[in-house]
């Protein structure tokens, strides 16, 4: 029988930690599952005190403990160390702690994985709100719906919500995350790059859906646009990373110029269309943190928590 390690990093959010938690000992599956969790605060330890006190009675073997160096690479990175150490899972399941799942999640990563024959998949993502955004934020990324057609695809770029061969992680250079990517993001982005890089297959499982909790203090325009520039900075900076070549530089360039020219432009034409008018303010932040990171700065989204 197939073995699966659920792997969740955590900060600070106890409720939602404990949500996930609670959904997955819902899961309906035929795997055998344990439940890894690090504890990115080594100051609170709130993610391994609820951990410990439900341990005796949760469904699954919950294996938590405390990751001290912070960041999200440094918390993914002794997740996959503990996997690898400590488990004979073939699988890694990766999840937020904002998220939890569908009670078919893992069985349909199971069959879409053999079916594709996916070293690396990706699952749907639905946010759900504690405030509904205006329609003018809600498509914007962060907020809307990640929903894609089952099968075969070119790339990941996110761990929200995927599931990874064990051999991917045993065939990286170590550590299998960057941690120059620690608070700004960009870490999954590059994991994915580096995998592809060595001929790794991916796929998407639009039936492995889970929820996403969306507090009312990311459902703004002035959020929306925060990531925005967040991931065009991360994005930048994992591009730069690999020397691209003058062609692909150039390439580059001339996306950025397109998207500032393209706000002026959209704003006044879109304007009786505020969400698509928010899309092209969206365009406009994205190149401005793509900008700034070619100037050598670096924008730590993960510096600050939203949501319990």
């Amino acid at each position: 029988m197939v073995e699966i390690a659920i792997a969740i990093p955590t900060f600070r959010r106890p409720l939602g930690l404990e949500r996930l938690l609670r959904a997955i000992e819902k899961l309906e599956t035929t795997a055998n599952v344990i439940v890894l969790v690090a504890d990115n605060d080594a100051e609170g330890q709130e993610g391994l005190d609820l951990c410990r006190r439900i341990a005796a009675g949760y469904r699954w073997p919950l294996d938590s403990f405390i990751a001290p160096e912070r960041g999200i690479a440094p918390a993914r990175n002794a997740l996959a160390e503990r996997m690898l150490a400590r488990t004979k899972a073939q699988f890694a399941a990766m999840l937020d702690d904002d998220e939890w799942p569908e009670p078919q999640w893992l069985d349909a990563f199971l069959r879409v994985q053999a079916e594709t024959g996916a070293d690396a998949l990706h699952g749907a993502v639905i946010p759900v709100f504690e405030a509904e955004p205006r329609a003018s934020v809600a498509q914007c990324d962060g907020m809307a719906s990640r929903r894609g057609i089952t099968g075969r695809c070119a790339m990941i770029d996110s761990t929200a919500n995927v599931f990874v061969s064990r051999a991917c992680f045993e065939g990286l250079a170590k550590p299998c995350f960057d941690a120059a990517f620690g608070l700004g993001g960009g870490e999954d982005r590059d994991f994915f790059t580096r995998l592809e890089a060595q001929g790794k297959h991916f796929a998407y499982c639009d039936e492995a859906v889970v929820n996403a909790y969306v507090p009312a203090s990311r459902a703004t325009l002035a959020w929306a646009l925060k990531r925005a520039y967040s991931t065009g900075n991360s994005d930048m900076r994992v591009f730069l990373k690999y020397r691209p070549s003058g062609a692909a530089l150039a390439r580059e360039f001339v996306k950025i110029a397109g998207a500032f020219a393209a706000v002026p432009v959209m704003s006044l034409a879109l304007a009786a269309t505020p969400p698509r008018r928010a899309r092209g303010l969206w365009k406009g932040f994205r190149a401005a943190g793509k900008v700034a990171a070619l100037l050598g700065r670096r924008y730590n989204e993960y510096a600050v928590t939203h949501g319990a």
